[in-house]
């Protein structure tokens, strides 16, 4: 069987435009329009190497500070990787810690509220 490399690598977002008020949830789907399995999906944020999470879904429960930013998807097999472009997401009604928001609710990108969908 010839393999096909993961390519057409695409983002969606709900809601849409990447905007979400702080506290609501905003969901980030990935798909790869080519590429023989099984395929790996992994989320990056802000250009970091290492994934922020795994798998085609990812949904930010109660979007807090911390979570604007930019967000990416690799897709790969074994052999290659492909990337999906960028992602800006914004979460609405920040506040700024300088400004007199609470810094310590702050949770670390890693944090258990980011779950697959």
């Amino acid at each position: 069987m010839h393999r096909v490399p993961p390519s057409g690598v695409s983002l969606s977002v709900q809601p849409s435009r990447g905007q979400v008020a702080l506290g609501n949830s905003l969901e980030l789907s990935c798909a790869a329009a080519k590429g023989t399995g099984p395929l790996s999906f992994s989320w990056h944020w802000e250009g970091l190497g290492e994934p922020v999470d795994t798998g085609p879904c990812l949904e930010l429960r109660q979007a807090g500070d911390n979570d604007s930013g930019h967000y990416q998807c690799w897709v790969s097999d074994r052999d290659s990787m492909a990337e999906s472009d960028t992602l800006n997401v914004t979460v609405l009604g920040e506040q700024d810690p300088r400004e007199g928001g609470d810094p310590t609710h702050i949770i670390p990108i890693h944090s258990a509220r980011r779950e697959l969908c």
